[in-house]
């Protein structure tokens, strides 16, 4: 029998998505990347389908710096944005809405850290949040005149995801954190969040 095909221990599969986890904050994996290969190690049976997880990325090393510049700060005010597709997310963000509104899509963000802050202020306008379902996700702060609605998959995280931190604050405004199932991931936003509502 050869080496591939013998049967991976639960400690491999961990080595695996920890290893998994570092390229993804160094910036080789995207969130939603990150979330398929981990659901597919946790399901993997033989080393040789852990391998094929890992046989496109370098040893895992030290982090070197990010060339992209992370995305710290989304200001809109009497407008809006549409924050999507693959990029550096920094490990505090502040999104501003005044009069206004975004769309902070996170599939396929990659993050610096594997525990992330995101603030969001919504006067008098709006902002929609996306993550995937198998991300930790803590929603925070106050309304007035206003709130924070978390919508779509009720799924728990994983064990060890990454952490996303929203802190939302609310005047006269409203903030939804919109959780999306792994079947979303390619879709455009509005089919994401009909999706999303029915997933489980």
């Amino acid at each position: 029998m050869s080496t591939t095909e013998m049967r991976a221990s639960d400690e491999e599969r961990d080595r695996v998505v920890a290893a998994l986890s570092e390229h993804m904050t160094s910036g080789r994996l995207t969130l939603a990347e990150l979330e398929d290969r981990v659901g597919l190690a946790f399901e993997a049976t033989t080393r040789g389908e852990l391998d094929k997880l890992t046989a496109d990325l370098p040893d895992v090393h030290p982090a070197a710096p990010a060339a992209r510049k992370p995305t710290r700060w989304i200001v809109g005010l009497m407008g809006g944005s549409n924050k999507h597709g693959r990029r550096r997310v920094a490990e505090r963000v502040y999104a501003v809405a005044v009069m206004g509104g975004h769309d902070i899509d996170l599939r396929a963000a990659e993050l610096e850290s594997e525990d992330t802050t995101i603030v969001v202020v919504a006067v008098m306008g709006g902002t929609d949040v996306y993550v995937p379902d198998g991300i930790d996700v803590e929603v925070g702060g106050f309304s007035i005149m206003g709130g924070t609605s978390e919508r779509g998959s009720r799924r728990g995280p994983r064990p060890g995801a990454p952490r996303i931190r929203i802190l939302a604050y609310n005047l006269m405004g409203g903030i939804d954190v919109w959780r999306l199932p792994r079947e979303a991931k390619d879709l455009p936003l509005k089919q994401a969040r009909r999706v999303a509502k029915n997933a489980t």
